[in-house]
Formats: structure tokens, C-alpha cells, sequence
């Protein structure tokens, strides 16, 4: 469970770090099974498995052939081992203090590889802008590294209190430093400040961020590997309220207002 200070924190900045909440083996468990979804040797397969980078940028950023980032959307589909990992009870007790929510489920989950030296940049975004058929925007994602992620392997970046600004997601972009942009920036609540800061998490280690946080992470050019597994909570009062085509879409089940609910969504946790 967080203290009281860890909430508010998270509270007034949109993330914090948790602690170690994976063991040793069971990291290398995950490993092994993500090299297995990534070649396409499992039985059940993932909702996607793409090389983020070959496609058009949804945030209006070019991509590069040369560049990779490995993207699997719902590997908890695929692997018994990750779906174990997203009702990990330490996460998911943590998460939902932070939600003010008995109830958990499964919104989807998310790999990031960012590969040795090509591994290229994810584009500064919020997350819920990119789901466009939920709402309200009160989801929490639980990132945990499954090789440490520093700033020298393309570790996330967060923008400190930006998830109390709203949708600003058209008019995000990055400098030549990767630092973020805002193209309109008297949008912005007085004395918004954009700047940035460092996200590193141990291996094993999980952080927390909001839907709204604006993040995102530079290119891998170490020789080391940035694997991460992130999933994405919803408390138990989302509703399906479609607004565009999103990835997840065919898997809805309910109309349109009514709670998100059904098998591949589905329960984590339950507050006794």
C-alpha cells in the first residue's frame, strides 16, 4: 500500500515510483515469454505485434525504416505469465488507492522495446487522447521495467502536474532536444511549467502515471536493451463512449454509455 505522501504526490504531479515488485526470476520469466510472443511461436497471439516505427506517426512525427520500437498490445492475451503479471496484487492494490476504486480491470496492456542502439523515440503524448472510446479520463498505468531504464537507454520523460491540463494532445510536439513543445501555449493555465524530467526505474521496478501525464522517451542508442511492460487500469465507473476506431474497438462488447466491461476486459482486482 502507498503512504499518504506517495498519493499526494502522484496526486499533484501525475506519477510516482513504486518499489521492486518483481523478482529476479520472474523478470527473466516475462523476458523469455516476450521473445517468444515477438517471434509469433505462441498458440494464442496478442491483439498487435508491429514495429511502431514503419508506420505513419499517430502524433504527426516522421518515422524512420532504421528505427524500431516493438509495440504488443494485449500480450496478457497471449502468455499465461503476463496475464499473472496484471493481477500482480501489490500493483493492482496500489493502483487502485491511487483510483479511489474497489474494482480493476484490464483497460489493455502495452510492451515497449526499444532494441540496442536503433531503438527509436516514442513522441510526446498523453495516453487517453489515444483511447477515443473511454471515458471519464481517470486511468492508471502501471509501467515496470524489465531491464533498468535510464536516461542513456531511452528511459521515459514526465511533465510534472500535466495531467491537471486537460486534453492538449494536437498541440504537443518536441524541440531538438526532445524536450516537450506546446504549439499554442497560452492554452495552457497561467504559470504552466512544461519542463521535463527523467523517469528512470530499476529493473523490476514498477512507476505509476496518469492518462492525462504528458511523457515520452528519446532513442536507445546504448548497447543495452529497454524492455517494459505497461498496463493500463480502469476503474470500475469507465464507460464505452466511442468517439473514433481504436485497436481495442472489436473487442467491446457493451453500447455505447454503459460500463466497460467483458472477457477481454477483464477483472484484476477486487477490494475485500
Amino acid at each position: 500500500m502507498l503512504t499518504e505522501a506517495q498519493v499526494k504526490q502522484f496526486d499533484e504531479q501525475g506519477f510516482i515510483k513504486g518499489g521492486i515488485v518483481l523478482s529476479e526470476e520472474e523478470v527473466e520469466k516475462l523476458r523469455e515469454e516476450l521473445d517468444q510472443v515477438m517471434a509469433g511461436e505462441t498458440l494464442r497471439k496478442p491483439v498487435l505485434n508491429r514495429n511502431m516505427r514503419e508506420k505513419p506517426s499517430e502524433y504527426g512525427v516522421s518515422m524512420s525504416s532504421s528505427e524500431k520500437v516493438v509495440q504488443i498490445v494485449n500480450i496478457w492475451m497471449a502468455s499465461d505469465s503476463f496475464f499473472r503479471h496484471a493481477q500482480n496484487p501489490v500493483i493492482c492494490e496500489d493502483v487502485a488507492q491511487l483510483c479511489r476504486t474497489d474494482t480493476l480491470r484490464i483497460r489493455h496492456d502495452q510492451i515497449q522495446y526499444k532494441p540496442p542502439v536503433t531503438g527509436g523515440p516514442t513522441p510526446w503524448h498523453q495516453d487517453h487522447p489515444a483511447w477515443p472510446i473511454i471515458q471519464p479520463a481517470d486511468l492508471i498505468s502501471a509501467w515496470v521495467a524489465l531491464d533498468d531504464a535510464t536516461i542513456e537507454n531511452g528511459c521515459m520523460w514526465m511533465v510534472p502536474g500535466s495531467h491537471k491540463w486537460g486534453n492538449q494532445q494536437k498541440y504537443l510536439t518536441s524541440d531538438d532536444q526532445f524536450m516537450p513543445y506546446h504549439k499554442q501555449p497560452e492554452l495552457l493555465p497561467e504559470r504552466a511549467d512544461i519542463h521535463a524530467v527523467p523517469f528512470e526505474i530499476k529493473k523490476g521496478q514498477v512507476g505509476y502515471h496518469h492518462c492525462l501525464t504528458w511523457h515520452g522517451s528519446p532513442h536507445n542508442k546504448s548497447e543495452h536493451k529497454r524492455r517494459a511492460i505497461a498496463v493500463h487500469y480502469m476503474p470500475a465507473h469507465t464507460r464505452y463512449e466511442p468517439e473514433k476506431n481504436h485497436v481495442m474497438l472489436p473487442y467491446v462488447t457493451v453500447s455505447p454509455g454503459e460500463l466497460l466491461q467483458g472477457e477481454h476486459f477483464p477483472v484484476v482486482y477486487r477490494r475485500r
